[in-house]
């Protein structure tokens, strides 16, 4: 890994420093009450070294990942940015991404994003001026080289750790570490995986990476979530894209009792995890707990991820990220 920081923000500090790093996914609200930000955010803030604000993921529309993460830095959170390709093009992103760095925003991930025929409202219409790569390829470019993709210079320029997404789990299987090198070499900084339900495939995936160096490269935080039931694992592995969960997952909650299900999804969260920790190029996990927040801290602790580092999660040395007298006592798919 390279020697000079690329972000003022915690989440890197962690994986340099070698903890085993958590994020968490932060459910957009369908609504315009900043209350409702701050309330999922602080079920999160004590057990996560920064929080995904997912941008109309699914191709569904919800608050949007820029406005989220204006709420997390006003009060003192360190935000990952979701930057989607579907939906705008390279003027308005590489504005977006300037807004976000003077918010305070340290980190960016950048996605192709789910097509639209997906989500709820399929007579959008497509975007997709860059994908995922140029994405990358674009902000690096922005940050290191101090200029907009057109030449133009930056008066400052934004200082990101860049993020990618892999789906180690879908076939072609050989096909995903030459995808995720590619997004390497754009300028990935850390990767999240889609949802893990399925270890063994994991380890062939990483045993790729590693053959090919990667790990010494990026860093690789492993997707989980708790699953409420089989209906709901069902629903996943047919209605949202990229996602695999094998038979005896699906299984062993069938057979669990009614009452019992939710918690049984939780355990194998939590099996799943501490499974993720024994492999050596693994940096840490990213929690999506869909409307299940409250859920997050209780799988952190039960995997044994407490206490976490005490660190500020905001930017602790830019006065313009001071939290809000509210949030004070809480500072601290493959595509």
């Amino acid at each position: 890994m390279e020697t000079e920081f690329k972000s003022d923000g915690r989440l890197e500090r962690v994986l340099r420093s070698g903890r085993f790093a958590v994020t968490a996914e932060l459910n957009p609200p369908d609504s315009a009450n900043p209350q409702e930000v701050y309330d999922a955010a602080l079920v999160l803030s004590s057990v996560c070294d920064a929080i995904n604000a997912t941008d109309a993921s699914g191709a569904n529309c919800h608050m949007s990942s820029v406005a989220i993460c204006a709420l997390l830095t006003r009060a003192g959170y360190a935000p990952i940015l979701q930057v989607s390709c579907r939906d705008r093009n390279r003027i308005a992103i590489q504005g977006d991404v300037l807004g976000a760095a003077a918010m305070g925003v340290c980190n960016v991930l950048c996605l192709t994003g789910d097509d639209i025929s997906v989500g709820d409202q399929p007579q959008a219409k497509r975007v997709f001026d860059f994908d995922s790569i140029q994405l990358l390829r674009t902000i690096k470019i922005m940050r290191d080289e101090g200029m907009f993709l057109s030449g133009r210079k930056l008066t400052a320029p934004p200082r990101l750790l860049l993020g990618a997404a892999s789906n180690p789990f879908v076939p072609p299987y050989d096909w995903r570490p030459l995808r995720l090198a590619k997004k390497v070499e754009a300028g990935a900084d850390f990767v999240q995986t889609q949802y893990c339900y399925d270890v063994p495939r994991l380890r062939q995936f990483l045993k790729q990476v590693c053959d090919m160096g990667l790990d010494e490269r990026v860093y690789i935080l492993i997707g989980v979530g708790p699953l409420r039931s089989e209906k709901a694992a069902e629903y996943l592995r047919t209605r949202v894209p990229g996602v695999v969960i094998p038979d005896k997952i699906v299984d062993r909650l069938r057979k669990t009792p009614k009452h019992k299900k939710r918690e049984e999804g939780k355990r194998i969260c939590v099996e799943i995890i501490q499974q993720v920790q024994e492999i050596k190029c693994v940096s840490g996990v990213h929690l999506m707990a869909y409307r299940q927040e409250e859920l997050v801290a209780e799988i952190i602790e039960e995997a044994g991820l407490l206490p976490r580092p005490m660190q500020p999660l905001a930017r602790d040395s830019d006065p313009r990220a001071r939290p809000s007298k509210r949030r004070r006592a809480n500072r601290d798919g493959d595509q």
